[in-house]
């Protein structure tokens, strides 16, 4: 009997061309939202024929960017977690960990929000903002977030000012690794001025050491 022709290596050509197209995607859109599906595949050094056999239309391809995000956002959630640290130290750590993830997808975050909607972006999300509200519920028993408002609502009140500030490094008004937004933050969630400096500096040596140099 005649073996079937092997189609692995079909396969890793066609794994490659995907993930080349989705990092080219990545950089290109950065530069220019208005990219086209036709510039992208010149860009990503395959025919059009090869792009669109992956990505239909531009919806096709930021919603497997948008999955990207997800994914690469799960993963780092796992570094981030540090439910045994005190809640303040727990906040600084998780926003300094999470924001390379911002900052790499920041661009797709706003084109997501006008492709795909906001639910989902909102989707997307979800984890960091239940992982925040959780550290928030936490500090908030523990006497360390002060705040009158209730966890879950601070929670999504943080995350829009994260995704603001990111804006912000879109337009170049501002430059920030995490650590001034790690501020803010806990701040935002009650801690005094100076204290959240400290807590911030506290943290950055861990999350240098933990922090994957390509997030994803």
């Amino acid at each position: 009997m005649t073996k079937p022709v092997a189609r692995e290596p079909q396969r890793r050509n066609s794994r490659s061309n995907r993930a080349r197209i989705l990092a080219t995607a990545r950089r290109e859109l950065g530069r220019n939202p208005d990219v086209t599906l036709e510039e992208l595949a010149r860009a990503s050094g395959v025919v059009r024929r090869t792009l669109f056999g992956h990505f239909p239309g531009r919806a096709a391809l930021l919603e497997a960017l948008a999955e990207e995000a997800s994914e690469t956002l799960r993963g780092v959630l796992e570094i981030a977690r540090r439910p045994e640290e005190p809640a303040e130290r727990a906040l600084a750590h998780f926003v300094r960990c999470i924001w390379p993830v911002g900052d790499r997808y920041r661009l797709l975050l706003a084109l997501a929000r006008r492709d795909l909607g906001m639910e989902r972006v909102a989707e997307i999300l979800a984890p960091a903002r239940d992982e925040v509200t959780s550290i928030l519920e936490r500090g908030r028993r523990d006497g360390v977030f002060p705040t009158p408002l209730p966890p879950a609502v601070l929670s999504a009140a943080l995350e829009a000012m994260h995704l603001a500030l990111l804006e912000q490094v879109n337009t170049g008004a501002l430059e920030d690794d995490g650590t001034r937004t790690a501020v803010v933050t806990l701040i935002a969630a009650g801690v005094q001025a100076e204290r959240a400096g400290a807590v911030v500096e506290g943290v950055a040596p861990e999350v240098t050491a933990v922090e994957p140099d390509d997030v994803g």
